[in-house]
């Protein structure tokens, strides 16, 4: 199988989704990570040299789990679904040929990751299903899959530290989070973590289960043991 990540940014893939496409690594899927921007007003100081220490911090993050990089190099803030957004991604899924396409949920809270989630829907159109990954915070969002990121979230988290330029560890932090609230709507156990996607049935797409890495597994809801008198 083969999977294709697209970010607007050059570490949200490693925020939103890493964890299920290390799942996919462990299952032996080709990944290949398309990141949208330059990165370049991700912080202070000169934009040339961020944008290029940004690419390289992206390159380490993807190396984890051997996925080919490619960037898109659109300049960072100014995203639109245009013509040339939407055929430089109909050219990259056509060079790429995924079995599946995963991308940021067309209500999260960056500009640029709504644009690119509009670039990704129209540009897939008949070739390639489309999954959302999960909200900043989750907000706004009501996922309709989940997979069990429980054996990955180290991982995870090393690949959005090899992001040194952004203060990863707010980002760490907030996946620990929002990871752990994920894998507590499916009952997880204490301690496991997943993250959540979103589906949006489009013909000829109709159900990409057989698609997706393992859910948390399901656990029965039980009655206190404990006797009261």
């Amino acid at each position: 199988m083969k999977i294709l990540a697209l970010g607007a940014h050059p570490d949200d893939i490693e925020i939103f989704m890493f964890g299920t496409m290390a799942a996919y690594a462990a299952q032996g899927a080709e990944l290949v990570f398309a990141i949208a921007t330059d990165g370049a007003k991700g912080g202070r100081g000169d934009p040339g040299p961020l944008a290029r220490a940004r690419r390289e911090e992206a390159a380490v993050a993807a190396d984890l789990l051997g996925a080919t990089s490619h960037f898109l190099d659109f300049p960072d803030g100014a995203l639109t679904a245009d013509a040339a957004l939407i055929a430089a991604l109909k050219a990259l899924i056509g060079e790429v040929k995924p079995d599946l396409a995963i991308t940021h949920a067309p209500n999260d809270y960056h500009g640029d990751h709504r644009a690119l989630s509009d670039g990704v829907r129209i540009a897939a159109s008949f070739a390639v299903p489309v999954l959302h990954a999960d909200t900043l915070g989750g907000t706004g969002f009501s996922p309709t899959h989940y997979v069990d990121i429980s054996g990955y979230f180290d991982l995870k988290a090393m690949a959005i530290r090899a992001h040194q330029s952004q203060d990863p560890e707010r980002f760490v932090d907030a996946a620990r989070t929002q990871n752990a609230f994920r894998a507590g709507q499916c009952n997880g156990a204490a301690g496991s973590f997943a993250e959540a996607f979103r589906f949006e049935p489009v013909f000829p797409f109709a159900d990409i289960r057989a698609l997706l890495p393992p859910a948390p597994a399901l656990r029965p809801v039980t009655v206190s043991t404990r006797t009261v008198k």
